[in-house]
């Protein structure tokens, strides 16, 4: 598949899931909007019945205690003209009061037989005529009441007229009917929103924490008190956003399996990305490995229609040069095959390694003098300061052999032309229980955008592709999972056209105590 589709399939489903989700949480957030409108309005409505509702007890309570004082109570009709009805009555105070109904007989029959079902419906028992004075004597009362409840009612204490037991059961049940069945704590406040009394659960806050409170609702007590007195009713509601979000919950897996989706998507992306450009680094491997391959087999090719020649047979010189090529290009192909078959057993997971107790300061000392001649091949200098004291490690020393002989080889492959080689090699032991291995050249370097991807497997640095340097992009990878099976860590150090250093660090042996 082209790059071009695989990146035009991305953005399409990319922006589709986008388009997905961002419906689904408008959807969401309608409902949540929905559900709060709806639940204010559910509790501004029952806070005001509540309201209304002590209003009218407290009428009540004025109407019957005017009621309750009167001493003599005596309804008397009119006779002769029979244009109205009079009534006379005392309190306990000793305020006498007449009460006269003017009209017809026939509208005052009205008015009596209109008065009855009402009486009887309250469980009355007295005569009609009786229940008919009576009726009209609290309408008399009435303007009485009246002047009463706006005198005296708000002289009254809050905590009379809006009793606490008597408070939580109407909010109850007028929220209970507006459908809002949800704990909550109330509190009465003055004008100045001080506390006058509170349930355990209400907030203790400023007035304008709980004004900016979202799930604190407030409504005026007694509305017709003067402003001086004005007290308020305020309801909260502890689990009011778990009630809110209740209705969206059905959503919320919705959502996370879009997500999951757009996650399992990028990374199917990513992962086609990844087996894309692993396909393009086997290509270039292929062709690497067969440029490589090419030239010492050609190498010997020619060696041997050499050796066809009969005066090449009778010169002991050239015999000599002869075995000399074939011998190092046999030796160059052997190596190159041996490195190609250690990664493919390496990444099969089917090697086995010999770990054994290695002087690191020996081997690597080894390894630099053989490795000293090539160096010098190119005019270079290669050096060491092996001073560990303690530099006995648990590895493989055939590949802890090639771990070191590769990074002196890529020093040498991707040097500067213009400076001679100048290779270092060092040991540390900067802990206790810890080696260092430091490899140091003034090569080309390595830019920082590759630093982090140079142990990757069939990765090449731009540089790499040139004639002059050969390799599959193993050896690096190679080096890294080596130094991770012996329990050990590389890191590297790069400026391009300074130089390069790694530094290997190993765990010791228990016990080590060399002293060099």
């Amino acid at each position: 598949m082209k790059k071009s589709t695989i990146w035009f399939l991305t953005i399409t489903m990319v922006l589709t899931f986008i388009g997905l989700i961002y419906v689904q949480f408008l959807y969401m957030s309608s409902m949540v909007r929905m559900r709060n409108d709806q639940f204010d309005e559910n509790v501004s409505r029952s806070l005001y019945a509540v309201s209304v509702m002590l209003e009218q007890i407290e009428a009540k309570h004025f109407l019957e205690e005017n009621l309750a004082g009167v001493e003599d109570f005596k309804a008397v009709k009119t006779t002769g003209s029979g244009e109205g009805v009079a009534t006379s009555f005392t309190t306990q105070t000793g305020i006498t009061g007449n009460l006269t109904l003017e009209g017809t007989q026939s509208q005052i029959s009205q008015i009596k037989s209109s008065t009855q079902p009402i009486l009887a419906k309250n469980g009355s028992s007295l005569e009609a005529d009786k229940l008919h004075g009576k009726y009209l004597y609290q309408r008399g009362l009435l303007d009485e009441v009246i002047l009463k409840i706006i005198s005296q009612s708000s002289q009254r204490p809050i905590v009379q007229r809006a009793d606490s037991a008597l408070v939580r059961s109407l909010l109850h049940s007028e929220l209970a009917n507006n459908g809002i069945d949800i704990p909550f704590d109330f509190a009465v406040t003055n004008r100045f929103h001080t506390m006058i009394y509170r349930t355990q659960g209400f907030p203790i806050a400023s007035a304008k924490s709980l004004r900016d409170n979202p799930d604190v609702y407030s409504t005026v007590l007694f509305p017709n008190d003067p402003s001086t007195r004005i007290n308020y009713l305020s309801v909260f509601f502890p689990t009011r956003r778990n009630y809110i979000f209740s209705s969206i919950k059905f959503m919320i897996p919705s959502m996370m399996f879009t997500f999951i989706m757009l996650l399992i998507f990028i990374y199917a992306i990513m992962t086609a990305f990844k087996q894309k450009k692993i396909n393009e680094m086997k290509t270039d491997f292929i062709n690497n490995m067969t440029h490589e391959l090419k030239t010492p087999i050609s190498s010997i090719s020619l060696a041997g229609q050499m050796l066809a020649d009969p005066a090449v047979r009778k010169s002991e010189t050239m015999m000599k040069h002869v075995s000399d090529v074939i011998n190092d290009d046999t030796r160059r192909l052997r190596f190159l095959v041996e490195t190609v078959l250690q990664m493919s057993l390496y990444y099969q997971q089917e090697q086995v390694l010999n770990l054994t107790d290695v002087n690191a300061n020996e081997a690597i000392s080894s390894i630099a003098h053989n490795f000293k001649l090539k160096v010098e091949k190119y005019g270079g200098k290669l050096s060491t300061n092996l001073s560990a004291p303690q530099s006995r490690v648990e590895v493989d020393e055939m590949h802890f052999t090639n771990v070191i002989f590769n990074l002196l080889d890529n020093a040498v492959k991707y040097r500067r032309k213009d400076v001679p080689i100048q290779l270092s090699i060092s040991t540390s032991n900067p802990a206790p229980n810890k080696l260092r291995i430091e490899i140091t050249d003034n090569g080309i370097g390595i830019k920082r955008d590759d630093l982090s991807k140079i142990f990757d497997k069939f990765y090449r640095v731009s540089t790499g592709n040139r004639h002059d340097v050969k390799g599959f992009g193993l050896g690096l990878s190679y080096v890294k999972k080596m130094v991770g099976d012996f329990r050990g860590d590389i890191t590297v150090e790069s400026e391009p056209g300074i130089g390069t250093r790694f530094m290997i660090t190993l765990p010791l042996l228990t016990g080590n105590d060399d002293k060099e």
